[in-house]
């Protein structure tokens, strides 16, 4: 085993909160579980090698992978999976981020998305990686309920979206965000962390303002991209 590099094929959910959200919504990815010797015989432990066990998933018994991967001190489940990259649905709602740099921001983002009930990701490159595993512990898990798909340009993924309206967010946008009419399936786009979305979105959809004070100069991206989440997702009955 070698420390994570982009280019691999597999990753890794680290410890076992998100080790059972890899087994409860994403199990045909599992490949394997590795349980470090200091793992507490109880409860959470019988579940986890009862669920192994009625999945088929190998258990691997080794403090090996906990050195090399992980650097918490408690961390004592190691999930290994097949990276999954989906094609999105047309008929449904997506949430596109355009050269997203942060493993943080997008975990996160991850976890507002799953929660508000848009289950399909756009990442336009250059990205971080969606499967990093930063990004996982991030997500808490949420990546395990997407679908996502990278594409290398906003142009690739406008041609593979299916009909819909977009709304990306800017601060040059003359659209508040109160007073805009989210028509479904849409996509709601959001730039790169330091720069934004550049002026040539203007022109694209629908441009989306989110007003705040003059106390700040922005909203950093994922609360951001979860208050829009909310606004569009508001009237849903959950």
């Amino acid at each position: 085993m070698k420390r994570y590099k982009r280019e691999d094929p597999v990753s890794y959910a680290l410890g076992i909160t998100l080790t059972f959200e890899l087994l409860k919504f994403a199990p045909e990815t599992a490949r394997r579980v590795y349980i470090h010797s200091l793992m507490e015989h109880g409860e959470s432990y019988d579940k986890l090698m009862s669920l192994c066990k009625d999945l088929k998933i190998e258990t691997v018994f080794s403090d090996k992978p906990f050195n090399i991967l992980s650097q918490k001190e408690n961390c004592y489940v190691i999930g290994e999976f097949d990276k999954k990259f989906t094609p999105l649905d047309k008929n449904a709602s997506h949430i596109v981020l355009n050269n997203p740099s942060n493993a943080g921001n997008l975990g996160t983002i991850m976890r507002s998305a799953a929660g508000f009930g848009i289950t399909d990701l756009a990442i336009i490159r250059p990205a971080v990686d969606p499967y990093d595993p930063k990004t996982v512990r991030a997500s808490m898990g949420a990546v395990f309920r997407l679908n996502v798909s990278e594409y290398d340009s906003f142009d690739s993924y406008v041609q593979n979206a299916g009909s819909r309206e977009i709304y990306p967010f800017m601060l040059q946008a003359s659209k508040k965000l109160k007073d805009t009419d989210f028509k479904k399936p849409f996509s709601l786009l959001f730039g790169n962390e330091a720069t934004g979305l550049d002026d040539s979105f203007l022109n694209v959809g629908t441009s989306v303002i989110i007003p705040h004070s003059d106390r700040i100069d922005s909203l950093n991206l994922p609360i951001a991209a979860s208050i829009a989440l909310y606004e569009a997702t508001k009237n849903t009955d959950f």
